[in-house]
This record gives C-alpha cells, sequence and structure tokens, in this order.
C-alpha cells in the first residue's frame, strides 16, 4: 500500500531521525528535575579528566565535559549529546543495509525496526558507558564490512577499524565481545572456509588498537586495577555457586527474548510468512550472523562457565544490527507495496515509547532524576559565601552527591573522589556538610 519512491525515501528517512532526536531530546528535558545518575556520574569525572575512573574507562568521560566546555549545566544539552550518539549509529547501520542489501527502502525498514527495540529509545536520554559504545560499534562493525568485502585490502581501512574499536573499548569493556566475535569470523574465513588467505595488514588493526590503549594500561596499573574489580563484583564472578551457572545464562536469555518481543512483532507486520532458507555458504549472511549472534552467544558462555550476572543493560549495543539481519533473512518474503500494518505497529511503537517515559517520570516519585541538584547546589553556595570569597574548585564525596555538586555549581569544582582525610587535609579552606566537602 505504501510505496516510497526513491527520492522520498532519503527524506522520510532523515525526517525521521530528527523527529526522533527532538523527541528524546524534549521529552526528558521538561519531564525530568535532574539528570539521570549515570550521566552525572560521568560528568563528576569529566571534572577531573583521567584515562581511566574507579567504574569505567574515559571514553563517556571525554565527551560529556566537552559538552560542559560548550553548553555548561544545561541538562538539554546531555540529553541531545546522547541523541546524537543515536543517530549516528542509525546512520552507519543505514549506510551498511544499502551495500549488503542494494535497496534503499529496505536499508530503511532495517533502522525503523530498532525502534521496536527499547535500547535505542526509552534508556537513550541517560548518556552513559553503553549508549557511548553505539557509534563506535557501528563504525567497527562497518569497516570490518569494508575488510569483509574487499578483494584489495585497503591500508586506511585497517587503521580506522583498530581507532574505532579502540574508542569503543574504551567507552566500555564489554565492547571485547564484538572484537572476538570479528576475530573468529576471520579465523573461520582464512582457516576453515579458506575464502581468503591470511594477510599480515589483518595485524595492522590490532596494533593501531594496542597503541591507543596504552595510555589507559598505564592508568590501570597505576590503580590497581580498579576498573576490572568494579566489573567484576557486577557481575558476581568472584563468588559463585554451581546453581548461579545455570541461574544467570537461563534469566539472560529470557529477558533478551522479552526485549526483543516488540521488535518481532514489527518483524511479523513486515513479511508474508514465516519461511526460513538459509544459506550457509552466503558469504554476507556469514558476515550477519557473526556481528548479530556471536557476541550474545559469547555473552551466554561467560555467564554459563563463570556463573556471572548479566545485567540488562549492558547488551545496549548487540543489536544494532539485528534489523538488517532480519531484512536480509526475509528479504524475499517482504512486499513493500503493503506495508501498512507494519508502519502502523512503528508509529505506534514511535509514539508509546516517548509517552510512557514522560509517564514514568511525572508518575513515579523518589527517582534519580527528581533530585533537587540545583537547589541544593545554591545553598551550599550560599553557605561558602557566608565564609569565604574564594570559588570552590574541589569537592568530595561519591560520585551522584558531589558529582551534582561540581556539575550544578558556577565555578564547575573537580571531583577529587570519595572523603577520606588526608584529601581533606590537603585543602586550604573547606567545608563538609553530610556526605560532602568543599573547598580550594
Amino acid at each position: 500500500m505504501l510505496n516510497l519512491k526513491f527520492n522520498n525515501q532519503e527524506k522520510l528517512f532523515y525526517i525521521f531521525l530528527t523527529t526522533h532526536l527532538f523527541i528524546w531530546t524534549i521529552i526528558p528535558t521538561v519531564t525530568n528535575n535532574n539528570l539521570p545518575l549515570d550521566t552525572i556520574e560521568a560528568l563528576a569525572w569529566g571534572s577531573n579528566l583521567d584515562w581511566g575512573f574507579t567504574k569505567h574507562p574515559p571514553m563517556s568521560a571525554f565527551f560529556v565535559e566537552f559538552f560542559y566546555m560548550i553548553f555548561g549545566s544545561q541538562d538539554w544539552s546531555y540529553y541531545f549529546l546522547s541523541q546524537i550518539f543515536v543517530i549516528f549509529s542509525f546512520l552507519i547501520v543505514f549506510k551498511l543495509s544499502e551495500e549488503i542489501l542494494n535497496n534503499r527502502t529496505l536499508s530503511f525498514f532495517s533502522v525503523l525496526l530498532l525502534e521496536g527495540i527499547y535500547f535505542y529509545n526509552f534508556t537513550t536520554p541517560e548518556f552513559n558507558v553503553n549508549v557511548c559504545q553505539l557509534p563506535f560499534w557501528a563504525l567497527t562493525v562497518y569497516f570490518s564490512w569494508k575488510i569483509f568485502n574487499q578483494k584489495r585490502l585497503n591500508t586506511k581501512d585497517f587503521i580506522l577499524l583498530g581507532i574505532f574499536s579502540a574508542l569503543g573499548f574504551l567507552s566500555k569493556y564489554l565492547f571485547i565481545y564484538l572484537l572476538i566475535s570479528l576475530i573468529l569470523l576471520f579465523i573461520y574465513l582464512v582457516y576453515f572456509l579458506k575464502d581468503r588467505k591470511f594477510d599480515f595488514k589483518y595485524l595492522i588493526s590490532i596494533e593501531v588498537f594496542l597503541v591507543l590503549l596504552i595510555p589507559h594500561i598505564i592508568w590501570l596499573f597505576n590503580n590497581e586495577f580498579i576498573t576490572l574489580t568494579y566489573g567484576l563484583e557486577r557481575a558476581g564472578v568472584e563468588n559463585p555457586n554451581i546453581i548461579d551457572h545455570v541461574k544467570f545464562p537461563v534469566i539472560f536469555l529470557i529477558k533478551q527474548i522479552g526485549i526483543l518481543i516488540p521488535f518481532l512483532i514489527l518483524i511479523f507486520l513486515l513479511i508474508k510468512k514465516i519461511k526460513i532458507n538459509l544459506n550457509t555458504k552466503d558469504k554476507n549472511l556469514i558476515f550477519l550472523i557473526f556481528i548479530n549472534l556471536m557476541p550474545i552467544i559469547l555473552m551466554f558462555i561467560t555467564s554459563l562457565l563463570f556463573g556471572s550476572k548479566i545485567r540488562t543493560m549492558w547488551m545496549t549495543p548487540f543489536y544494532l544490527f539485528f534489523g538488517l539481519l532480519f531484512i536480509y533473512i526475509f528479504e524475499k518474503q517482504i512486499n513493500i507495496n503493503k506495508t501498512k500494518n507494519f508502519f502502523i505497529g512503528f508509529l505506534f511503537l514511535f509514539l508509546i515509547s516517548p509517552i510512557s517515559y514522560a509517564g514514568v517520570s511525572i508518575i513515579n516519585e523518589n527517582k534519580r532524576t527528581d533530585y533537587p541538584g540545583k537547589q541544593i547546589a545554591e545553598k551550599v553556595q550560599k553557605l561558602w559565601n557566608k565564609d569565604f570569597e574564594d570559588e570552590i574548585t574541589v569537592v568530595l564525596g561519591n560520585e551522584w552527591n558531589a558529582g551534582n555538586l561540581s556539575y550544578h555549581l558556577k565555578s564547575r569544582p573537580r571531583w577529587k573522589g570519595e572523603i577520606d582525610n588526608s584529601k581533606v587535609e590537603d585543602l586550604n579552606k573547606f567545608i563538609c556538610i553530610d556526605e560532602i566537602c568543599i573547598g580550594n
């Protein structure tokens, strides 16, 4: 019923991206009183930039600090930052889809389908390490495809692959699951499928990747590998029992199925009938299976072997190319002239997600985003001004309480970690209030 012409497709695609950007910037700006936890944490780290922090590698902090230098304590700008990362990832998905499918309409659908996965709408207002991974995950896949698809290897592609892989890993360590999947793909191509011969150019990406990681590795050595310790604790790897090796993998699978239900409904609305006929020699299909399913399989195996808990939000970048995978599998069963039901389903999900987000923000009480961060900062500033004329340059405490002060105070004090006597003694002037200390 809906036949999209070539010229209109591009317009519709960019209208979709712009609308997504606008909605998911405005809605949280209007309904939230304070930035979410993870964004405040990144801003706390950004005030005192380093090559790593207590919980994560540094990339998310670099981006929020760059935005702070431009916009200051304007909440909307950090929701905007998050959506830039999302729609840029959508653009890369669209570009790769065009190259694989050779069909702009189906490429458009491969992106629209992602609105059926709440990682790409409902959870995106909170800029964090999960969102930070998205464009680098997309770019790493894209340049892997270029290398995979070219008979003549281009050195520039290997360099760019190494750069984006490093930036992704420096966003969050779980990026390693994508990198291992890509390594397994090329091992399969070279040694099992014998589709190509090994070329030393493959090592360029690894070399670039490792060189860019050197500052962070040095930081890890100097800080007792604190981020790795935190990650292991969050996953519950240190003290698993026998039941955990079964319980957590099963829970993981159930959650993934639940996450994909709206997405699968959209797929059902798009195809004429479910008929799967996979060609195991199809190199495009092999590539799509490795980049989509292998990271999830590896995550499942990790949980199975170590009895580790997989938190739902960790899977944020894993489904970026799921739309492309399913479109490719069911391409022959899609009638692009009869997509009325699909677009009705898409529009429903596209609108219900921000409405639900707004409802949760308004109705639910005692959320992090209800925190009166700005008001508290104003009171703290007045208290400081009674005794001192100097600016507040340092704040001590946890990332949430102290981070909010660092963000909201006009002097943008540096967050210097938790309170301890040695840090307080180093301050010339200071005031300690409840769980925070401020000074210079």
